[in-house]
């Protein structure tokens, strides 16, 4: 999958993902780059990003990662994204792609466990160590075959290794916020022209009840989202 594949499914005119400029070969020795955003859009998911070979490689997650060992979570394999998508928090318009809105849920650095990261990726049994603001530790990606539907390599299980970093709470009700902003999806959705209510089905329900019928926050300044979009 190159970039060709998202760039056909957006209009950038109209959507304020960003393009990419295309693939971009970090340098040597720089840490790679690992992103979970939070989309809400005709359900909610949590597309699972690591970046590689100058894009991010990307899994959409259902139901999002979780911290116990003994639960396996699907992982659909979708298109790479550019390494700029890394940054991108806002509302994609509906009607378009993915329409909805877009939390950075967590970011950090990632490292293989494996010597050959494409070969890994081959086989099916990718192993990686996560740094982020909220995962942590050693996990792994394995191709699964027949499993939840998709193409020849799409369906993959997300799974946490048993390490100090193990734990059985959900991590995706515990830490509802965003790793960039702080902000909930309702806020995201309230400060850049999104459907506060749908976005707010994707916040947990003790808190949603209250910001959608919450009076509308200032938005952020264009400029200030596009900082944040930059980032």
């Amino acid at each position: 999958m190159k970039l060709k594949d998202y760039r056909k499914k957006r209009d950038f005119e109209i959507t304020p993902e960003p393009q990419g400029g295309g693939e971009l070969q970090p340098s040597s020795g720089k840490p790679l780059a690992y992103v979970i955003q939070k989309h809400q859009a005709s359900h909610l998911h949590y597309d699972f990003r690591l970046e590689w070979n100058g894009v991010l490689f990307s899994w959409a997650v259902p139901k999002g990662p979780s911290l116990d060992p003994s639960v396996k979570r699907l992982a659909m394999q979708v298109e790479d994204h550019p390494v700029e998508y890394g940054g991108f928090e806002g509302v994609i318009p509906e009607g378009e792609y993915g329409g909805g809105t877009v939390m950075v849920w967590d970011r950090g650095t990632w490292t293989p466990e494996v010597a050959d990261v494409n070969a890994a990726l081959e086989k099916g049994d990718l192993k990686f160590t996560l740094n982020g603001a909220k995962l942590k530790g050693s996990w792994v990606l394995v191709h699964t075959r027949g499993f939840g539907g998709g193409g020849k390599r799409s369906s993959w299980l997300l799974i946490k290794h048993r390490d100090r970093f193990a734990s059985t709470k959900d991590i995706t009700l515990e830490e509802p916020r965003s790793a960039l902003t702080r902000r909930l999806l309702a806020d995201i959705a309230r400060d850049d022209g999104g459907n506060v209510e749908k976005a707010a089905a994707g916040d947990p329900p003790d808190l949603k009840k209250a910001k959608v019928g919450a009076r509308a926050s200032r938005p952020a300044s264009s400029s200030s989202r596009k900082r944040v979009r930059s980032k």
